[in-house]
């Protein structure tokens, strides 16, 4: 089987959604040994900061000298950047040789249990942690986190970085009631981590955890200024990212007593996490200099609406906004309009895109002195904006993932893998 063909076979795979539930996780891992039984993990799940956290993470222990894998999704650019060690990602030749061996075992499944892509990306990662015999894999929950395929481990901690309004036709219309789901992969007697505020999930972290015997250490942006961080010099931009290595520091001396870290390990990971597509500054080979954000949320585009005032307090960008029809997008246009003088809405390269055309009356009423025009696509907005000293692409991470693609800030796959990060939720 090529690479190629075993990209074809997962996008096949998207026929079956994502079904919510852990039973076919656990039956298929059992298929191949349950990998997961030999590997120790540091679960981490939350509405916003779970990839930068995970990137905190991961790094730390790197320069401690373990053995890290990382799980991850979704992708920006290639499959491949899912699945991680020491962040190397899985090769092509490995992606192939997995899918050529989990094939006849899908068979057994009738359909309605037949393994989902993300059922078998999950089952892929967990084969490829252990075959490269990782001392530690840092594990990201896809959506929510009870019923998430990921939930079939137990970790070392279980982190919950923190509660807002997202995929609430799936988890629920309040922050209690998504809260109750990513607190789902808290366990037995494991410590928890979280930022979750008052008002806003913690209580019902605190309860589960409670219940669960499980010693909670929850985190705020106290801790986010303390002599450590500011020893550290993250490269990650944000008040936001701050709060996130606050997590992780914790997390780390969580789990202390099982995988001691130095204080200069930390340091040192800190100050060389890298996380693509997350307030990441970069330059054309033009001398344009382009700031990216998945700000695909109400949290989010706050969070980067902050941090970008603060980094750059004169600056008047042009940015170029795409979004999905099904986020919440008028107030992501209200928080996110006001930073630039000149918007180009484009379409989303996803079959959930919304119109940019839709965009427009949201855009021009928040930020009535702009000018907003409708671009066909990104690459006519990227022609349009060359000129443009400084520009901010902002919106959905598919919009991130193909503007990096686009502006060669990551190397293009062999063909377009972006399909594979589509997906409905089977009830």
């Amino acid at each position: 089987m090529t690479y190629t063909e075993a990209i074809d076979l997962l996008h096949g795979l998207r026929l079956f959604g994502a079904r919510p539930g852990l039973d076919t996780t656990r039956r298929l891992a059992g298929l191949v040994n349950s990998p997961q039984h030999g590997l120790r993990f540091i679960h981490v799940a939350g509405t916003n900061g779970k990839g930068s956290t995970c990137a905190m993470l991961e790094s730390i222990y790197r320069a401690a000298g373990l053995r890290v894998g990382l799980f991850t999704s979704p992708h920006l650019v290639s499959f491949t950047e899912r699945i991680q060690v020491n962040r190397q990602p899985i090769s092509e030749n490995e992606v192939a040789a997995f899918v050529r061996e989990i094939q006849p075992f899908l068979k057994q499944f009738p359909a309605e249990t037949h393994p989902t892509l993300f059922e078998v990306v999950t089952v892929m990662a967990l084969r490829h942690f252990a075959a490269q015999q990782c001392d530690l894999v840092i594990w990201e929950t896809g959506l929510g986190g009870r019923l998430d395929a990921t939930n079939i481990v137990t970790p070392l901690a279980s982190v919950i970085t923190n509660i807002g309004l997202e995929h609430q036709q799936w988890l629920g219309d309040t922050f209690d009631k998504i809260a109750a789901e990513k607190a789902g992969i808290i366990k037995p007697r494991v410590p928890v981590i979280t930022a979750a505020e008052p008002g806003r999930g913690l209580e019902v972290i605190a309860n589960v955890a409670q219940q669960m015997d499980s010693l909670l250490t929850a985190i705020d942006l106290n801790d986010a200024r303390g002599a450590l961080l500011d020893a550290a010099r993250l490269p990650l931009l944000g008040e936001h990212q701050r709060l996130n290595a606050a997590v992780a520091i914790a997390t780390v001396r969580a789990v202390g007593t099982q995988i001691p870290v130095a204080q200069e390990a930390i340091l040192a990971g800190l100050s060389r996490v890298q996380w693509p597509g997350r307030m990441q500054l970069a330059s054309t080979l033009g001398g344009q200099t382009v700031l990216l954000d998945g700000a695909h949320n109400i949290p989010s585009a706050e969070a980067l609406a902050a941090a970008f005032r603060q980094q750059f307090p004169t600056a008047q960008p042009a940015m170029i906004f795409g979004v999905l029809a099904d986020k919440d997008w008028r107030p992501l246009a209200e928080t996110l309009a006001p930073l630039a003088r000149r918007i180009l809405l484009v379409p989303v390269n996803s079959e959930r895109t919304l119109p940019p055309f839709e965009l427009l009356p949201a855009c021009r009423s928040a930020n009535p002195s702009a000018t907003v025009e409708v671009c066909a696509s990104l690459s006519d907005a990227l022609a349009r904006s060359k000129a443009e000293p400084f520009l901010l692409i902002t919106g959905s991470l598919y919009l991130i993932g193909e503007a990096m693609e686009r502006l060669q800030l990551l190397p293009a796959p062999p063909a377009d893998e972006r399909g594979l990060n589509e997906w409905t939720v089977q009830r």
